[in-house]
């Protein structure tokens, strides 16, 4: 089960050739996790908390809808509420968001009033008519008129009208007054709640301009993934050119300010006091307009050594492009994983809310109404379930990257396209949940172990907020920070792990030391491909972001009685950069799983008989270009000694589809076996 030992030594890739199962011990570690989980699940329900919140329940501790049992030291509990249904509170509009309650005296009624109470005596008529006591148990409907008690013990007047929840069981105010204090408390620069309900109130208008573009960003996401197999040369030198433009711009307005603060600082004849902030901000330009001349010449020199390999982002961004076409499917993979995750979560917070009331009912010291207590060792039962909420998270994404990455990795090692499975998602999808959910897992887990500490400082250096002293917040920060950058070299690393475990079913460990090794080798290739490629692809979703709000803001410019745009712009906007996340995510992953395919062709592959290449004609060609360029020597990653290429010429066919072909064999791709230092590099 651990990662520094493997039983394999030099072997041969083999790409589709065997499937077997992988990491057997962690898909039972994690079968139990989930075992466990649904215990809590179980635990909620046998002590009732799950009643409690899908039934609702009063403050007396008695589930509505059901006889109850008598608790010990609360008066009106053990009371029969079969005929009443229903959850009233009898101040629906005080809310502790602190603690999560509303902190009001609940009753269970059988019917919520559907029109206002403006008096004691409409509460009254209420109560007789309906059956359902609107005020405390102990006070008869016919004191609420009289009874001193009826300021702390019935609703607060007016009574606003409601109307009942079936699924939840409560009694919810149709006034949008209430809920316009509700979100009062979280925006708190209004002043009013009118310009809430004017807010709420564009919102409602708006409706189907919002849904529009929505779909509008729909589309245009789709659009960019097929125009980017078409652009993508232009796409990525326009984003080099851009790179360099803003560096060099930037350092330029840098130096230019300057030198502006310094002529004016020179003649400057005011007081030593100004003359100390201008100092100060002089100092400051030349600190920065130097560090960014030196980011600035690394950046170009780096560009420089690198734009060679510019050409093989282009040419993976061309063959990703295509593997759309012939992968349709894939687009539809971010739904299904959304898919997932809402119905996990929806799962998780409602388990969660069941454990906040589940437990030995108890008399409230301070209220002297019902509490609900856990004992130990089931108190530790929100932290099992908080470890499941990331872990389980972190798994459903994990199982989509071992998926694209097993539908490429069939594309690419398919010789012949025409000869590719009729659904290869569907059918990378399976081999996935039948042979590889022990490698999900333990690469799962592993981001888990390194997410829930970083969580943990967040929240500390969050509750320390003002209290700490600089350093120790220097020192959160720091740790939160070394936390973030292991979670993304992980995730990264682990990517490259499924892409091997697909290709040649080994255990997460073999994979991960063997893609980590074909990644030390490319080194600046990856280098290249995450810089370049990574921010063309964030233009991309800049440009989608962009395009939906300029349709926006032309659509709402109709809705001129409705001036408040802040809330349905925002809206538009966040998910059409959702949206465009979710779809250049998966063509970022389609391109990391491409390049490391073609690493492992290239180098145990030379194109001569016996060893063709198993690459599309768009990444022969850029291997082509570079031998001519006398760059590339099949077999080595950046850095190799060049050799003569002219005995490297394979012959080229054409399949059915126009696509380049080969012959129909599958030659193992042999190792030239592992250097001792990439592996003590990776157990480091």
């Amino acid at each position: 089960m651990g990662c520094c030992s493997s039983s394999e030594g030099k072997r041969d890739w083999k790409p589709l050739e065997e499937h077997s199962c992988t990491d057997v011990p962690w898909l039972l570690l994690f079968i139990l996790f989930c075992v466990g989980m649904g215990c809590i699940c179980g635990y909620t329900v046998y002590t009732g908390g799950a009643s409690r919140i899908l039934l609702g329940y009063d403050s007396y501790g008695n589930i509505c809808g059901r006889r109850n049992t008598k608790i010990e030291g609360i008066e009106l509990s053990g009371r029969n509420q079969t005929h009443n249904k229903y959850v009233f509170f009898l101040d629906p509009c005080n809310i502790d968001f602190i603690h999560r309650k509303v902190k009001s005296l609940a009753l269970c009624v059988s019917k919520c009033p559907t029109a206002e109470l403006k008096t004691y005596y409409d509460v009254k008529q209420f109560s007789m008519s309906n059956g359902s006591d609107l005020c405390s148990y102990d006070i008869s409907p016919t004191r609420y008129t009289s009874s001193s008690e009826r300021f702390t013990k019935c609703p607060k007047l007016p009574v606003p009208a409601s109307k009942a929840v079936p699924a939840l069981h409560r009694c919810v105010s149709t006034d949008l007054s209430c809920y316009a204090e509700m979100a009062q408390a979280f925006v708190t620069f209004v002043n009013d709640s009118s310009a809430i309900q004017r807010i709420i109130a564009g919102v409602l208008a708006s409706k189907e301009i919002i849904l529009g573009l929505c779909l509008l960003a729909l589309v245009l996401s789709v659009i960019l993934m097929v125009v980017i197999r078409y652009i993508s040369r232009v796409l990525v030198w326009i984003t080099t050119i851009l790179v360099i433009l803003g560096a060099v711009g930037g350092t330029g307005v840098l130096w230019w300010l300057y030198a502006d603060h310094r002529k004016a600082l020179e003649n400057d004849t005011t007081s030593v006091f100004g003359k100390t902030v201008v100092e100060d901000n002089v100092k400051a330009l030349l600190i920065y307009a130097i560090v960014s001349t030196v980011f600035t010449v690394v950046l170009l020199l780096l560009i420089f050594f690198m734009r060679k390999r510019v050409a093989l982002t282009i040419a993976l961004f061309h063959v990703a492009g295509k593997v759309f076409l012939h992968l349709p499917l894939l687009v539809l993979q971010p739904f299904w994983t959304f898919l997932g995750l809402m119905l996990f979560w929806t799962y998780w917070i409602s388990v969660f809310l069941f454990l906040g009331i589940s437990g030995t009912p108890v008399k409230s010291n301070s209220t002297g109404l019902v509490e609900f207590q856990m004992k130990e060792p089931f108190q530790y039962l929100v932290w099992f379930h908080a470890v499941g909420l990331i872990w389980i998270s972190e798994f459903i994404l994990a199982f989509q990257q071992m998926t694209i990455a097993g539908a490429v990795v069939t594309y690419y090692f398919t010789r012949n396209k025409a000869d590719i499975p009729a659904l290869p998602i569907i059918s990378s999808t399976w081999r996935s949940f039948r042979y590889h959910l022990g490698t999900v897992a333990k690469g799962s887990f592993i981001i888990t172990l390194v997410k829930i500490p970083r969580i943990i400082l967040t929240y500390l250096h969050s509750q320390l907020q003002g209290k700490e002293n600089a350093c120790a917040r220097c020192m959160l920060k720091a740790c939160v920070c070394c936390l973030w950058c292991l979670e993304k070299c992980l995730a990264f690393l682990n990517q490259n792990a499924y892409t091997a475990t697909a290709i040649n079913s080994t255990n997460f460990c073999t994979s991960a030391r063997d893609a980590l090794a074909i990644i030390v080798e490319n080194a600046l290739r990856v280098a290249t491909i995450n810089s370049i490629g990574d921010f063309a692809l964030f233009l991309g979703k800049v440009l989608v972001v962009s395009c939906t709000a300029f349709v926006g803001v032309l659509s709402l410019n109709y809705q001129r009685d409705y001036t408040v745009w802040v809330l349905p712009l925002f809206i538009v906007c966040l998910f059409a950069f959702l949206v465009a996340h979710c779809f250049l995510s998966v063509f970022e992953i389609v391109v990391d799983v491409l390049f490391l395919c073609f690493a492992v062709d290239t180098k145990y592959n030379d194109g001569s008989a016996g060893r063709e290449y198993y690459m599309d004609k768009a990444l022969m060609e850029f291997v082509e270009g570079s031998r001519k360029g006398g760059r590339y020597k099949p077999g080595e990653g950046d850095g190799g000694e060049m050799k003569p290429m002219s005995h490297f010429c394979p012959v080229w066919t054409r399949s059915k589809d126009g696509t380049s072909g080969r012959p129909s064999g599958r030659p193992s791709l042999h190792s030239g076996g592992q250097q001792d230092f990439m592996s003590f590099l990776f157990l480091l």
